[in-house]
């Protein structure tokens, strides 16, 4: 039987070396980053709509989507995030179904549902839970100061942008609280690690096939 999950943190968190790490040891990962990347691709009908409810200049020259002045426009501007989410959210829900469906098809131990916005989309709810079979979620938490400095030593941004953007989101404490397990990425990567391999063992058994190289 296939075990789903439902994987979210905050930005500067380190949820997508945490949904890395469960590739690595075995799991099928749909990540709802990709799915919303390849939906915006130049001709894709959903960057029109984009286009429609965010203004036509962000839509490069060249047809594709200029995603730096979208993080920018949503950060700032609370309406137009919901307007994107409005637009977004359905689409990539619909694809995340078709692809969890055809993982279940060929048996997979788990699927990992990787969903940055998890808790504000409220897909976490019992009934959203139940309609995907979702049996838990996972938080990557890292304390705010530090999803702070990742964001300025990673992404560039002053410390007013990094803190925008993550109170744009749930508080990060707030998720942990809600969550069904959680992954305590504030230390190396190798404490990381083990966290890991505990929760893919403890979900789908010690001796549940992994891929190859995983340790």
């Amino acid at each position: 039987m296939t075990r789903v999950i439902g994987l979210t943190g905050g930005i500067g968190t380190g949820k997508s070396t945490v949904s890395r790490m469960l590739a690595e040891l075995g799991a099928t990962v749909i990540d709802s980053d990709e799915i919303v990347r390849e939906l915006q691709a130049p001709g894709a009908p959903l960057l029109a709509e984009i286009a429609a409810a965010l203004g036509a200049d962000v839509v490069r020259p060249d047809g594709s989507l200029d995603r730096a002045l979208v993080g920018e426009r949503v950060f700032r501007d609370e309406a137009a995030r919901r307007k994107l989410n409005a637009v977004v959210h359905p689409a990539v829900g619909r694809e995340t179904a078709r692809r969890l469906e055809a993982a279940r098809a060929r048996g997979v131990p788990l699927v990992v549902l990787d969903i940055p916005l998890l808790f504000e989309t409220r897909l976490h709810g019992s009934a959203s839970r139940a309609n995907r079979g979702v049996g838990a979620v996972v938080v990557v938490y890292a304390p705010r100061e530090l999803q702070i400095q990742r964001q300025i030593e990673r992404n560039g941004y002053g410390r007013d942008e990094a803190v925008r953007r993550i109170e744009a989101q749930l508080p990060i404490d707030e998720k942990r609280a809600l969550a069904d397990h959680v992954i305590d990425n504030s230390g190396s990567l190798e404490e990381t690690r083990r966290q890991v391999r505990a929760l893919y063992e403890a979900l789908v058994g010690a001796d549940a096939p992994r891929a190859e190289g995983a340790r």
